[in-house]
């Protein structure tokens, strides 16, 4: 190994570095335009997220217009998780059944007008199954008023009366319950989510679940307050599927870190065994990388995530571990070249599926292709091994 064929080769992973930033930006370029619309399109046949609030009770008399708060509400949800998939991305869509039971009282000493608000949780979406009562009185959307609808009762003085809420709808990616836009008093109120998923997340800024019980589909969350002060949310984060478009544009932008491993360990364990390639050999492993993430990118748009990683994978191990068969010999080709191949490209690249756990496994790999490095080549020469030969 010469100092002239070294740089050849660093010339050779940095145009194959170009080659892989571009597919990276293509991949997140297609993925980018088509999300707006293919999320319009999801949005339309499916729906929004859900933001249901509590509803809203007014009291009026001759003298004066005031808002009461609720004695108390029985809420119960149901999630059922249908992920939808648009291109390169899937959509956490969800069915949602509610039932929401509340009271509340004329503090007054004369009868007043109550007038109580339901605020549907989520504009363009259909409910199925749909019910607003306030005592006896049924109230079904006419009309057009915003996305509200009003019962107007009247409530003798100390007199409680009941609001019952129910309907079935569908959703997006998350569903949530609101107590009010400001700080209120929440009295005696108990909320039962159950969900057909055992993944789930609370979203920013909400309360999380008081109790939670594992069940054979999923799971029961119960919030539970007696006279809660605040101004969060309660709700549920739906899991969120891997999506091949990002997870491809992030292969593709990390993937030189796998092949400067690879090369690394070529271009050593040669050095020390005397199986010198060429840089033309380089080249074409190079490209051999760079199938992989070049098929694996196309594959996912027809083929299913873990098909398309082990066709791309199979296809890009047998290029190189043919080509180097016939250029050195099976030994090199299956021992340095394939196990190499396998631990720095496809383990390398499967540990994308695991978010979170990318960087960790990087740091992993180079710390132990470090070290098994440093074992091998303690006692050679360096001097001579990048000696010109004649």
């Amino acid at each position: 190994m010469t100092i002239r064929r070294l740089i050849a080769i660093i010339f050779i992973f940095f145009c194959v570095t170009i080659a892989w930033a571009i597919l990276g930006s293509s991949i997140y370029l297609r993925t980018e335009q088509s999300f707006d619309t293919l999320g319009e399109q999801v949005e339309r046949l499916w729906g929004t997220e859900h933001v249901q609030r509590a509803p809203v009770v007014t009291l009026s008399t001759d003298q004066e217009t005031s808002n009461v708060e609720l004695e108390s509400g029985q809420v119960n949800v149901d999630l059922h998780l249908e992920h939808r998939r648009k291109g390169l991305l899937w959509y956490a869509t969800y069915k949602v059944a509610f039932d929401g039971l509340y009271t509340f009282q004329n503090p007054l000493d004369r009868t007043a007008t109550a007038t109580v608000t339901f605020e549907f949780p989520s504009p363009g979406t259909l409910y199925d199954d749909f019910e607003f009562c306030v005592n006896d009185v049924h109230t079904t959307p006419s009309g057009s008023d915003g996305h509200r609808l009003r019962t107007v009762i009247e409530l003798p003085p100390g007199k409680e009366a009941d609001i019952h809420i129910a309907y079935k709808s569908r959703g997006l990616d998350q569903w949530q319950y609101s107590f009010g836009t400001d700080i209120i008093n929440v009295k005696n109120f108990f909320l039962t989510v159950n969900t057909d998923f055992k993944e789930f997340d609370f979203p920013a800024n909400t309360i999380s679940a008081s109790k939670k019980t594992p069940t054979p589909q999923g799971w029961k969350l119960e919030w539970e307050f007696t006279n809660l002060v605040s101004d969060s949310d309660v709700g549920v984060k739906m899991p969120y599927k891997l999506n091949p478009g990002p997870l491809a544009s992030r292969m593709s932008y990390f993937a030189p870190v796998s092949l400067l491993f690879f090369f690394t360990v070529l271009v050593v364990l040669g050095a020390v065994k005397g199986t010198n390639l060429h840089p033309m050999h380089y080249f074409f492993l190079g490209t051999a990388f760079f199938a992989f993430h070049l098929l694996f990118a196309y594959l996912v748009d027809h083929v299913p995530l873990e098909l398309s990683f082990v066709i791309a994978a199979f296809v890009s191990m047998l290029l190189v571990i043919s080509y180097l068969w016939r250029a050195v010999g099976a030994r090199f080709a299956l021992r340095e070249a394939g196990i190499s191949q396998l631990l720095f490209l496809v383990l390398f690249s499967y540990a994308f599926f695991f978010e979170g756990y990318t960087g960790l496994v990087i740091t992993i790999g180079a710390i132990v292709t470090l070290a098994v490095l440093m074992q091998i080549t303690a006692k050679v020469d360096w001097g001579e091994v990048f000696g010109k030969k004649a």
